[in-house]
């Protein structure tokens, strides 16, 4: 028979000494943590943070390693063809228009069928639509697929954009923010890599990519997390948003001008100065990793000075590389690094200008307010393409930086114009500056600053 062991129960606050007891337990203070578990306990709640939407960030950085660099490679293929630099303009401008029209009207599809269904035929479509640039080289044709991707891409955009601000919570909502930015921020840049691939088979990019967007929809396919309903995103127009914030409409504009146009011709660019194809895609990442970097130290430095003063600044800074980069005609390390410096100041517009519009507004309408700010980018960026094209036509291949500089330039101009006009907003009464975007309208319900703001109206 085995034997018994009795367990002494724990001591108990009773009778007289229930008091000194008590209070005892009350001043115990708990063992002191080294920073080592602080940093540790800190990583252990991203993580937590994380998650939950583990499936949706792994489907956007799947997308993006896969469709990422696919302007990069269109306007490189375009380029080996011969076609002029404003024919590859405009095959890149119909990429933005189909990113706007699938913004704005994406969302009636999810709202019909649901994310899951509409997910799956958007990443269906856009992995068609890839396999379809290795068919035959036409711009007229790729100008039609990239038409269907951005519309594509904007649909998927909406279903994950939605679904997380759904599943984010209060507490989260800017790690969360955070994760879906480098998720999407790394697989660009790591895909642009697989420009390499074209070298021994000129049509492995687009199996590739293709394999690499048919896998996004694998993660979502099999989540348990449940698919939230489209909430529209309706606030004022962009006339009545200047109103407001001038310079901050003016300024998401002009970003989207100067980046629609990088995005388009950046990789004409670097091999009309005598770049290799592995040297294009180093630095069209190093361009996208830059502008990752600088955004945290300007949105410290816009959150304690005048914001409009840090927006003239980052644009002046971009006037400063833009020409940088037009006296570099070389390949090499110098180039890289001032490549990295122009994405991150320019990067950084973007959320600067929403910041300061949201400075300006009272918090009911912010995010609706952001939403409109992306549209103006978004037009911008459709302009962009065309117009650097034309510069780079009149002036050679810095003309797309002469480009860059100058509409830094008018920015720069209309900024200091608005200092004169306008007093700034008190320090201590500005909003936190938030990285952000620029995608679709929806991604502006997972600022967690609006959030918050409208939570302490009354």
């Amino acid at each position: 028979m085995p034997a018994t062991t009795s367990r002494t129960p724990p001591a108990r606050c009773t009778g007289r000494w229930w008091r000194r007891c008590r209070s005892s337990r009350k001043t115990s203070a708990p063992p002191p943590r080294d920073g080592n578990q602080g940093a540790a306990s800190a990583s252990i709640n991203v993580l937590k943070a994380i998650a939950p939407v583990r499936s949706l960030l792994l489907a956007i950085f799947l997308l993006m390693a896969g469709n990422g660099f696919m302007s990069t490679l269109v306007s490189v293929r375009l380029e080996q063809g011969g076609s002029s630099a404003l024919v590859i303009g405009a095959v890149a401008t119909a990429y933005f228009a189909g990113l706007i029209i699938g913004s704005l009207r994406a969302g009636l599809l999810v709202g019909s069928v649901g994310h899951i269904r509409a997910f799956a035929a958007f990443v269906s479509l856009l992995s068609v639509s890839t396999l379809g640039y290795a068919l035959h080289r036409d711009p007229v044709l790729w100008g039609m697929l990239r038409l269907i991707d951005g519309l594509c891409v904007a649909g998927v955009y909406v279903c994950l954009e939605s679904w997380l601000n759904e599943r984010a919570e209060s507490e989260t909502r800017g790690t969360v923010l955070a994760g879906y930015m480098i998720a999407l921020y790394v697989g660009q840049a790591l895909g642009q890599y697989l420009l390499n691939l074209g070298t021994s088979l000129p049509s492995l990019p687009f199996v590739v990519a293709s394999m690499l967007v048919s896998l996004a929809a694998i993660p979502v396919a099999l989540t348990r997390i449940h698919a939230p309903p489209i909430v529209p995103v309706a606030g004022p127009q962009i006339r009545e948003l200047y109103a407001v914030s001038p310079l901050g409409v003016v300024g998401a504009t002009i970003t989207g001008l100067m980046l629609g146009g990088f995005y388009a011709l950046g990789a004409v660019y670097a091999q009309r100065i005598g770049m290799t194809l592995s040297q294009v895609a180093f630095f069209m990442s190093a361009v996208i990793l830059g502008g990752v970097a600088l955004q945290y130290p300007l949105g410290i430095l816009s959150d304690r000075l005048d914001r409009r003063r840090v927006i003239v600044l980052a644009f002046a800074g971009t006037i400063a590389t833009s020409l940088g980069i037009v006296l570099v005609t070389e390949p090499g390390w110098p180039l890289l690094a001032l490549g990295a410096l122009f994405g991150g100041l320019s990067f950084a517009l973007y959320p600067l200008c929403v910041a300061h519009a949201n400075d300006r507004l009272p918090p009911e309408q912010r995010v609706s307010a952001s939403s409109s700010l992306v549209l103006a980018y978004s037009l911008g960026a459709a302009g962009g393409p065309i117009a650097a094209a034309s510069a780079l036509t009149l002036a050679g291949p810095a003309g797309l930086f002469w480009f860059t500089g100058a509409c830094g330039a008018l920015a720069l101009l209309f900024g200091l114009w608005r200092q004169l006009r306008a007093m700034p907003v008190p320090a201590e009464a500005q909003g936190t500056y938030q990285i952000l975007p620029r995608t679709t309208p929806m991604s502006a319900a997972l600022d967690p600053s609006a959030e918050a703001d409208q939570q302490e109206e009354p």
